[in-house]
């Protein structure tokens, strides 16, 4: 068989059946590579930080709930107390029995 039919019908039958090595060798590491590959829905990705763990437990569609909700009230509030009372300590601490133990 000549090079050019062979290159021709290279196209169209499978490289064992022509009898071209070259290509059977190639063709049997393009198998092995794709025999090589996970089979199924590839897994799904566990969350690793703290803001996907959060959003994993809270804002998946399954398992939403309201907590976001009350964690921002919450933190909020102990925020806003905090700042309240530290600036209320700077505002009055020129008076000596408003001053804080240690200062």
């Amino acid at each position: 068989m000549s090079y050019i039919t062979r290159r021709a019908l290279s196209t169209l039958i499978p490289p064992k059946a022509i009898g071209a090595a070259q290509d059977a060798a190639r063709m049997e590491r393009v198998v092995g590579f794709y025999a090589g590959l996970p089979r199924g829905p590839a897994p799904a990705p566990k969350p690793s930080g703290f803001l996907e763990r959060y959003q994993a437990r809270y804002f998946n569609g399954k398992n939403a709930s309201g907590m976001p909700l009350v964690h921002v009230i919450g933190t909020m509030l102990v925020v806003g107390y905090s700042m309240e009372y530290y600036f209320h300590l700077r505002k009055f601490a020129s008076i000596p029995y408003f001053r804080p133990l240690g200062i």
